[in-house]
This record gives C-alpha cells, structure tokens and sequence, in this order.
C-alpha cells in the first residue's frame, strides 16, 4: 500500500506541471508583447516593429520552456 502513494503523487505532480505550461506560455507571451507595444509608443514613428520582433521572440521562448519541461518529466 505504501507503494501506491508514490505513484499517484508523482502522477498528481505531472499534471500539475501540465495545468502550469498554458498559464507560463500566456504570462510570457503577454509580458513580452506589451513591452513590444510600450517600446513602439517610446521609440517607434508610427509602426509596430517592437512589438511584432517580441511577441515572435515570446511564443518561441515559450515553446522552448514547453519542450524542456516536457522533457524533464520524461526523466
């Protein structure tokens, strides 16, 4: 019996992890596109190049921390 309960908080710790990928993925996603659009208002003449060059950084940055998480789950 005392074998189980091992199992089934590590189970309960992998989805933990999985509920906090989506939320890690829009917090920085959101952070990142709104100091593009801060750094457009400051420094930009009228375009959204801050904006468009940080939020792609972000779902990239993003997608590298969903892989490495996944991947150290798989250990």
């Amino acid at each position: 019996m005392a074998d189980k309960e091992p199992n089934e908080n590590q189970r309960n710790n992998k989805w933990l992890v999985f509920v906090n990928i989506p939320i890690q993925m829009g917090v920085i996603i959101f952070l990142f596109s709104y100091l593009g659009m801060w750094l457009d208002e400051k420094y930009s003449n009228g375009g959204s190049l801050w904006t468009i060059i940080l939020s792609l950084f972000s779902v990239f940055l993003a997608l590298y921390n969903v892989i490495r998480q996944v991947k150290n789950l798989n250990k």
